[in-house]
Order: structure tokens, then sequence, then C-alpha cells
């Protein structure tokens, strides 16, 4: 392979990477920017998706938990991967409204400290809830038929397909988002109430019932990032935790409230991850931690978050 295919194979593969990151992180971003709110259960959705888009998509068979010593081993509806992408953001799209309706509002006026304790303490209950249920074991999530293989690129080679699928899948989602906070009277109304709340409601404008819609978008890419990360990685309850930290980091290093340093923030993750595993996998996972130390001490905002925030 010359060494033009491996920066190409190493790129795609980072963007991949980066692409779960993304999804999580753009979520996160339009919830902390906008609500102020610092959620902590958003790995618990993440959790979530990657649990109802394999149940939705396929039939399981369970080793453990207690719905296996109930009698029901063999779980999972089996209506195909493009069902889960459908009803999977839908269901946690709900989920994210009760979720901002009765643990996320109460707490708006609260420090961040006390955000991060109720919210972190939900994602433990949700995580172990799903550990008393569907046991430890890590279950397989397959890739979707239509997608699953390699494919010939020009100059890689053989890359596998499912990976360019959730590439294109992200980058359609974010570009959806994006679109609808900057150029929709909805999006309008979200960064009115961002800057100055008070005016917002002067104006006769019920702030909660978009904030709340904005906590839902959030929650359901959280839930897509689930279902298109499911069949690339394990699926056990601990999954939601492990992801969380990373996401965090990918809002920081980007800028708090910015889709765009979302993204930036996420393909920076994904490709550093990408090079480091090709290069010297040790040290795969301290390299985003570099990365965000490098950041916040040359740049406190993020690379494209703004001085109020680094303040």
């Amino acid at each position: 392979m010359s060494l033009l295919a491996d920066v190409l194979t190493i790129l795609l593969n980072g963007l991949q990477q980066g692409a779960i990151f993304v999804l999580l992180a753009v979520g996160l971003s339009i919830i902390l920017g906008t609500l102020k709110f610092v959620n902590f259960a958003h790995g618990a959705l993440y959790l979530v998706g990657t649990y109802a888009g394999l149940f939705i998509a396929l039939d399981v068979s369970l080793t453990s938990g207690k719905l296996q010593e109930w009698g029901y081993a063999d779980v999972g509806l089996g209506f195909g991967f493009l069902a889960a992408l459908v009803f999977v953001p839908l269901f946690v799209f709900v989920v994210g409204l009760l979720m901002e309706r009765f643990v996320a509002r109460p707490f708006y006026d609260r420090p961040d400290t006390d955000q991060i304790l109720v919210t972190f303490g939900l994602a433990i209950i949700v995580q172990e809830l799903f550990r008393a249920l569907f046991g430890s074991n890590s279950l397989p999530f397959e890739q979707p038929a239509w997608a699953s293989g390699p494919i010939a690129l020009p100059v890689v080679g053989n890359f596998p397909q499912w990976r360019l699928w959730v590439i294109a899948i992200t980058a359609v989602l974010v570009v959806m988002v994006y679109l609808l906070v900057e150029y929709t009277d909805f999006g309008l109304v979200v960064r009115a109430g961002t800057r100055d709340a008070e005016m917002v409601r002067l104006l006769g404008i019920k702030i909660s019932r978009p904030y709340i819609v904005v906590f839902g978008i959030g929650a359901s890419l959280a839930g897509v990032a689930g279902v298109v990360g499911g069949p690339l990685n394990v699926v056990n309850p601990t999954v939601g935790t492990d992801i969380l930290v990373p996401a965090f980091l990918t809002v920081v290093i980007g800028g708090v409230g910015s889709i765009a340093g979302a993204v930036l923030g996420g393909v920076l993750f994904g490709l550093t991850t990408a090079t480091l595993i090709a290069f010297a996998p040790a040290w795969s996972q301290v390299g985003l931690y570099a990365i965000a130390a490098i950041v916040l001490l040359t740049r406190p905002q993020g690379l494209l978050g703004s001085e109020e925030v680094g303040a």
C-alpha cells in the first residue's frame, strides 16, 4: 500500500471516529450553549439509542440479566436498520423532552455542580438499570446487510462500507441542525433567548417551548449516534459513560454553543485517534486529553467559541 493510500485510509478512519463525537458534541453543545445546562446524562441518551437501535433492528438473544432469568431471552423486533434510524431518534427525542421537563428545568437556576450531580446520578441509574435488565455481557450489533462488507475506493482500495455511511449520515444531520438553528424563525427565537431570555419573554414568546425542543433535538442526535456507532463498537451498559468524557472534551475544545466548533473538535479528535492507533496505539487515548489541554491553555473559550464563554 502506498503512502498516499495509508494517509487517505487514516483520514477516512478519523472522519468516521470523529463523526460519532460530532453527533454527540453537537447535541451536547446546543443544550449547553442555549439552555446553559450541563447534561452529564448525555451519555445515557447514547446508551438508550444504542440499545433501542439494536432491539428495533435485530433479533437478539440475551445470555444474562433479569429478562433472561424471567424467560425473555430472545428479544428484539427485527425490523431492520432503516427502521431503527427512523424510530430511535423519535423515541430518544421524547425521552429528551421528558428529561428537560422533569430533570433539567428545575435545575436551570441552580449551580453547575448541582446540574452535574443530578444528571450524572441519572446516568448511573440508567446504566445500572440496563445492566440489571440486559446483563453485563456485550451484545452483537450487526451492520446492516446493505452496507456491510468492503467497498473499493480509488487509491485507498477496499474500505469498510459502513464507515462511509456513518460519515454521510452525520454530515446530513449536522447540516440539517445548522440550518434549523441559523436560518429559521425557531432558531432565531432560540438564539435570541440565549442572549436575553427576559427580553424574549417581554415580547410575548414563551421561551420554554423552544427550549424543550432544543433539548429534544440534542437528545435525538445522541440517539442517532448510538444507532450508527453500535455496529462499530461493543454494546454493553457502560458505553454511555465511556463516550461521555470524549464528547464533553469535543465541546470544550470546539467552543460551547458552536455547531461548527463541535464539528471541528470531533474531526480533530477522530483524526488524532486514528493517527495514533495507526502509529502509536498505546497513546491513542492520551492524545485526546493532550489536545484538550493544549487548546484550553492557549484558547480557553475553545477553537471557535466566543470570548464570553471563555471568560
